[in-house]
């Protein structure tokens, strides 16, 4: 291994997250209410989150929000990440630019997620609030919801989209032993997922579905809150300790990055590794790439519309604006399950609709591909959803080199897969396919949605 680590000390964490909101040329449009589509307000939330994650989702003129001691001093747990660059990839490859990655996968549970799940966590606790409930894909952020509500004493029910639930029984045992309930989504335990059941007693569920099933449940659960792990706002604002701790270790590397990727589902390690790097875009300090690397199956920035519509697929949230292929959409059942979302946050759909950030779609046999380059040249097995970002970052060092450049790439690692080998042993066997969805298809789908935009 010939790769080089940049190392922060505890006191180089951020004390404040960084919110793009407050410096966005234009301001994303804003969400609605359903049944009278009129602009929600901060407190239209409260039944649904916490207070203080509301208050966060609609401030638009804070530049930095403090992050509590409390967090910070959980924090301190795994974080500062390390910034590492890839001499072995870059050898591999035989390519003149330099990679560099964020390894977020050294936290407790294995991936970014914890950079939201403990404030929420915290907030909650604060409020009063005994008990909440969140969806999951491939487990990511169900695990670290239930490390962080652990140790806040908080009660949780987290609906795992079915597909997962089978494929990656490891990600439900470490919920459970953290303490938390998992039910796989759909479920016979709310009407919407008794609803989808009957309409189709296969289908093996997707983020919308579980979003459904657990907004349901917070909604009628006493002193319970819904918590959210991606396409929020706040969660955004949240993630932002990635790109803000990237950002000073890359001063210590002595380079600057020309592009900077994330794998993207609903937005929060994409958002977390590019808002603090982008802010230097809108001064023309800088003139960086950021690219979104999302799945050939599942494409809503690289093919799907810029629409209001639903988070989930039974309709129980406010009206989102967002890069979207239709809240009923039913994305094929690949092993990157994290990635398996509809839509795109309502600041990422922004940024994109003013060519302020790229999209790319990238087929699963690519990604693995990727991720076993990597391995072999880093010795880290990366999650499938981080492959995306991986196989990104390839594209763009081979595409520099054949253009007669060196670019300085960085992208995140959101997460090891060490609890995917099951999707590697099918990779490795040959049974893996690619998934693409048709112009058509996302047409026809999303054709049913209200022109509101």
């Amino acid at each position: 291994m010939e790769s080089k680590k940049f190392i922060l000390q505890e006191s180089d964490i951020p004390t404040a997250w960084y919110n793009v909101l407050a410096e966005m040329p234009t301001k994303p449009r804003p969400m609605l209410n359903p049944a009278t589509k009129q602009p929600l307000k901060a407190e239209d939330l409260f039944p649904l989150f916490t207070e203080e994650a509301s208050r966060q989702e609609f401030n638009d003129t804070d530049k930095w929000i403090e992050i509590p001691d409390e967090v910070r001093d959980m924090y301190r747990i795994w974080r500062p990440t390390p910034l590492v660059r890839a001499r072995g990839l870059e050898k591999a490859l035989g390519t003149s630019s330099h990679i560099y990655f964020k390894n977020e996968s050294v936290s407790p549970v294995g991936s970014h997620k914890l950079n939201s799940a403990i404030p929420q966590a915290y907030y909650a606790k604060k409020q009063g609030v005994t008990n909440i409930t969140t969806e999951t894909g491939a487990g990511q952020w169900g695990a670290a919801l239930s490390l962080a509500a652990r140790h806040f004493g908080l009660e949780l029910a987290v609906y795992m989209v079915k597909v997962s639930y089978n494929q990656k029984p490891y990600r439900r045992s470490i919920m459970q032993t953290y303490g938390a309930e998992v039910i796989a989504s759909p479920s016979m335990s709310t009407k919407a997922g008794r609803k989808i059941i009957t309409d189709n007693p296969n289908y093996q569920g997707s983020l919308g579905t579980a979003i459904s099933e657990a907004v349901e449940l917070a909604t009628s659960t006493p002193n319970c809150k819904y918590v959210l792990g991606s396409v929020m706002n706040h969660v955004a604002l949240h993630q932002t300790v990635i790109g803000l701790e990237a950002e000073r270790q890359m001063q210590m590397a002595g380079e600057y990055p020309d592009i900077v990727i994330g794998c993207f589902g609903g937005g929060s390690n994409f958002s977390g590794i590019t808002f603090p790097f982008l802010r230097h875009n809108f001064t023309g300090e800088h003139n960086t790439r950021f690219i979104a690397a999302e799945p050939e199956s599942c494409p809503k920035l690289t093919h799907g519309v810029l629409q209001y519509d639903f988070g989930d697929e039974a309709g129980y949230t406010p009206l989102i604006p967002m890069f979207t292929l239709g809240h009923d959409f039913a994305p094929a059942n690949i092993h990157a399950g994290g990635l398996r979302y509809h839509g795109a946050g309502a600041i990422v759909s922004q940024l994109k609709a003013d060519g302020l950030i790229e999209a790319a779609d990238i087929p699963q046999l690519e990604t693995f591909a990727a991720a076993q380059l990597f391995a072999r040249s880093e010795g880290i097995i990366p999650a499938p959803e981080s492959s995306h970002a991986i196989a990104t970052a390839i594209r763009e060092a081979k595409r520099a080199d054949e253009e007669g450049r060196s670019k300085v790439i960085l992208f995140n690692l959101s997460g090891h897969g060490l609890i995917d080998m099951a999707a590697y042993d099918q990779y490795l066997a040959g049974d893996l396919s690619n998934f693409k969805v048709t112009d058509e298809q996302i047409a026809e789908n999303v054709s049913k949605l209200e022109k509101l935009i």
